[in-house]
């Protein structure tokens, strides 16, 4: 599967408006869950509209690895012909993931509900990342693990014998922790149970229901909810499309809010609710943002989405109880922030510190090198906007961390001075035509030397 060709760095001038119609490419957490799923089931899986980047290309070699044939057609279709729960067989390699924790994590899941072993590793960013706390219910499930210190990659998993519904109360929100535990579930006797105190990605639930699998979703006195599924569960094959990715469209809708005169149209893209808390907070700030022709597709809402520049937006405190639908635009957020009237606060942001690289970090970092006036705390930030767009002026270090390249790149559209950042290849694993979708819009981003 060939890689996209990216620069080293890239160059952000100040744009103007932005204006034009584009379709983001696939959602990320659908594409990884649609290989997947097709993976379980018995038979041949159609997917369309499948994200071509390099996380989900991970996760489908892997499954070939684990004897799943996978093939994308010349009709622009991907195939997945399923052998079934309980069938996949032992690779005779180790899983290079990549920059993909969510491949990862749910992987790990799979695996953990089949009797033999797999090795994980990762990039030089991934293999830091602790997985301790999708570990500790797997191996309550009867999975064995093998990690280096610090419960971190290159890490060995062996999948449990028989593995054991559990019932299990996620200490921190974390849908793919959620869906670890729930593709476990699926070959294990008996019904699996997650319990989270705050909701969280709900795609699959969503894609089991799609494949034939029953989920219940029981909603507890106490607050948050259980969600149940029976093993040894039987997946139907099935025509999955994926619609665009909203944690993708993030980026030129947020260049568009900010650049005064804009108006862009992206269509087919995912308006699932635990997914939108970005564009509630941008629509609270001031934002022009508008969801037409709503629909569903495989299982979730879709809808054509119109951002306009046109208002001043305005600092908010952003609810932390909203962090969860919203905590990979956080660094997209901030871009928005640093250019509205008004402080911003931020908080409950502390999953941010394990994310491809520690975001919160990076984040305040880049804005104060552009000239941003900023507090940063152990899981907030706060954020003093002038109403104007900051100066800009510095080369982003992104930590092979894609959001946080993409990040500065939309504020590179308006700031006085251009910002560069040091490293746009990560771009490739979330959005392959990042760069050339937004200069179709009418940005000015400028590679540098490619490899």
């Amino acid at each position: 599967m060939a890689k996209t060709k990216f620069p080293r760095s890239c160059t952000s001038k100040k744009s103007g408006s932005l204006s034009g119609a584009a379709r983001v490419p696939g959602d990320k957490s659908i594409s990884h869950r649609s290989l997947i799923f097709g993976a379980l089931a018995e038979g041949e899986t159609l997917i369309s509209g499948l994200l071509e980047g390099e996380d989900v290309m991970n996760t489908a070699e892997a499954l070939q690895q684990m004897g799943v044939k996978v093939a994308n057609g010349t009709d622009g279709l991907w195939r997945v012909y399923g052998v079934g729960a309980g069938n996949l067989s032992e690779p005779a390699n180790v899983l290079d993931m990549g920059n993909s924790g969510t491949s990862t994590r749910l992987l790990m899941g799979l695996v953990a509900g089949h009797h033999f072993s797999a090795t994980f590793t990762g990039d030089a960013s991934l293999v830091k990342r602790p997985m301790r706390r999708v570990m500790t219910p797997l191996e309550e499930i009867g999975a064995q693990f093998l990690a280096r210190t610090g419960d971190r990659l290159p890490l060995t998993v062996r999948g449990a014998e028989s593995p054991a519904a559990i019932s299990y109360s996620l200490p921190v929100p974390s849908a793919q922790v959620k869906s670890a535990i729930m593709l476990a579930g699926l070959n294990a006797m008996g019904r699996t149970t997650v319990i989270e105190k705050e909701p969280t990605r709900d795609h699959t639930e969503n894609m089991l229901r799609h494949f034939g699998v029953p989920v219940i979703v029981e909603k507890l006195e106490e607050g948050g909810e259980a969600i149940h599924v029976d093993g040894v569960a039987m997946l139907k094959p099935c025509a999955v499309d994926v619609p665009g990715d909203p944690s993708s469209a993030a980026f030129p809708v947020v260049a568009a809010v900010i650049c005064e005169g804009s108006e862009i149209s992206l269509s087919n893209v995912l308006v699932n609710p635990r997914r939108a808390g970005l564009y509630q907070t941008l629509q609270e700030m001031g934002a022009d943002i508008r969801f037409e022709h709503v629909r569903q597709e495989s299982g979730e809402n879709v809808a054509t989405l119109i951002a306009t520049g046109t208002n001043t937006l305005k600092g908010i405190t952003v609810p932390a109880e909203r962090a969860p639908s919203m905590i990979d635009e956080f660094p997209v957020l901030a871009i928005a922030a640093a250019c509205a009237e008004g402080t911003t606060r931020m908080s409950g942001l502390a999953e941010l510190r394990v994310k491809e690289s520690d975001r919160l970090l990076m984040i305040a970092k880049g804005l104060e090198a552009c000239g941003v006036k900023l507090e940063m705390g152990e899981d907030s930030l706060t954020i003093h906007g002038t109403g104007k767009p900051p100066r800009g002026g510095a080369l982003i270090e992104t930590a092979l961390d894609h959001r946080i390249a993409m990040s500065f790149l939309v504020l590179g559209c308006v700031s006085d001075e251009p910002v560069a950042i040091d490293d746009a290849a990560p771009i490739r694993t979330s959005f392959p035509n990042f760069i050339d979708l937004m200069n179709d819009l009418g940005a000015q981003l400028s590679p540098d030397s490619s490899y």
